[in-house]
């Protein structure tokens, strides 16, 4: 037993570790939070209440049954079986079932099914709509701890090198070859330095909180695993708005959505219209009844027809009533409307107007989704062209510190013009990092409305 607690402490420490040092893929991430993210999950259950309401509007259809039974007792005078008053306290008992469909109503319950039909299709947009936001926040949150990944490698590397040159100052300070004002400017660039590394730190800290508060995960050992993004020839995938925009029109869910919002406020005219139909309805029902007189037995007197004398008594217990009271009944029923107050017209003109502005909010659909695509596709462009001039120019600030360290090492330069040009090689390395990581974003936006796979 001993033996067994150990091992069973040992495997929980081992997945607790696992579990911390697991580093998410950009797949993992988008898998997930469209499986177990709270809104989406909250979304699914309204797509079954959908399904619900599909099977209510199918009922409208079948007919209805209902059962009742009662216990009643009375005292004084009541109407017996056989139609004459009696002066008794009785006890009694009554059952019936009774059915009843409704055969027309202006083809409301039609429409009512049709419309659920829809309602169905409109959750599931719905869902689809949310997954691909969330699916995009996703992506730019990974992005973002990428980003700041690699500014944080910088940030390292460029404390690293100052700490190298203020070691090399300060010999050069001790042997007297250099003023103290070198080793000045040494230790303040490196106390910049370790102050970017702070703020780079803490960037990383709250971006990966940022994405494990999407995934709706503990923060505590969340990691994500890097990703080499190679961006040597960098080009934009579509030429122009035309592909992407025919897609989106074509394909994407708000645009289907504000369809289907159309379609459903068609039905409800439809279902306004049908108040002006009559109401046809069939019912059915059986019943039957017993009844005793307090303190008697339940018996019936037989008569002689000739003679008009009790011939015998029989038994008329509890069996015996239920079936000799027992009837049935049928019938159809016809419900015309006349009047109602104009109520039908101002409802049938209500869902007509309603049915206009579902119209127009599918149009701002398609003029919006019109507007982000070429906004998009803009970005994208500046992005690229951006990308491009940083790329230029880190390469340049590169060469002017590499010249620059030359001239250093030669004595020919000090260490605060030094400093100054590394500083700017720092903030464009920084610019080079932004207007990457901005052009993969901005290309990952096109991709998400061409419907492809953003986790690729």
């Amino acid at each position: 037993m001993k033996n067994c607690l150990i091992i069973s402490i040992s495997l929980i420490t081992c997945f607790s570790i696992s579990a911390q040092q697991k580093k998410w893929t950009l797949q993992e991430c988008v898998d997930y939070a469209l499986v177990n993210n709270i809104t989406v999950r909250q979304m699914q259950l309204d797509g079954l209440i959908a399904e619900e309401n599909m099977t209510t509007a199918k009922a409208n259809f079948l007919p209805t049954v209902s059962g009742s039974a009662s216990q009643n007792f009375n005292f004084g005078s009541f109407i017996g079986n056989d139609g004459s008053r009696i002066s008794r306290d009785s006890r009694g008992n009554s059952f019936g079932i009774s059915s009843g469909i409704t055969i027309f109503n202006g083809f409301q319950n039609v429409n009512l099914y049709k419309q659920a039909q829809l309602g169905l299709k409109t959750s599931q947009l719905q869902l689809d709509i949310l997954k691909d936001n969330m699916s995009l926040n996703v992506v730019n949150a990974y992005l973002n701890i990428l980003l700041n990944k690699e500014a944080l490698k910088l940030a390292e590397e460029q404390i690293a090198i100052s700490q190298k040159s203020l070691d090399q100052i300060q010999d050069l300070v001790d042997a007297g070859v250099r003023p103290k004002a070198d080793l000045l400017v040494s230790q303040s660039q490196l106390a910049t330095d370790n102050e970017r590394l702070v703020n780079t730190q803490n960037s990383v800290a709250l971006s990966l909180l940022n994405l494990s508060q999407i995934l709706q995960v503990s923060k505590d050992g969340f990691d994500i695993e890097n990703i080499l993004i190679d961006l040597t020839n960098a080009v934009l995938t579509y030429n122009r708005t035309n592909e992407i925009l025919s897609y989106a029109l074509a394909n994407r869910p708000e645009i289907k959505n504000a369809e289907l919002n159309v379609e459903n406020a068609a039905f409800n005219i439809a279902i306004a219209k049908s108040s002006y139909y009559p109401t046809l309805t069939f019912g059915a029902g059986l019943g039957t009844s017993y009844q005793h007189i307090q303190g008697q037995d339940d018996i019936i007197p037989v008569f002689d027809q000739n003679t008009g004398m009790i011939t015998e008594l029989r038994p008329n217990g509890f069996g015996e009533q239920l079936e000799n009271n027992l009837g049935y009944n049928f019938g159809f029923n016809l419900s015309i409307p006349i009047f109602s107050g104009f109520r039908k017209d101002a409802n049938v003109n209500r869902s007509k107007i309603n049915k206009e502005k579902s119209s127009l909010a599918l149009e701002q659909e398609k003029q919006t989704l019109t507007t982000n695509i070429e906004q998009a596709y803009a970005d994208a462009k500046a992005s690229l062209k951006q990308y491009e001039a940083s790329s230029t120019s880190m390469t340049a600030q590169e060469e002017a510190f590499k010249n620059e360290q030359e001239k250093y090492d030669l004595g020919v330069s000090t260490s605060f013009e030094l400093d100054q040009v590394r500083n700017r090689l720092i903030n464009a390395q920084s610019s080079f990092l932004n207007a990457k990581y901005n052009f993969v974003f901005k290309t990952k936006v096109l991709d998400f409305y061409m419907g492809k796979s953003l986790a690729n």
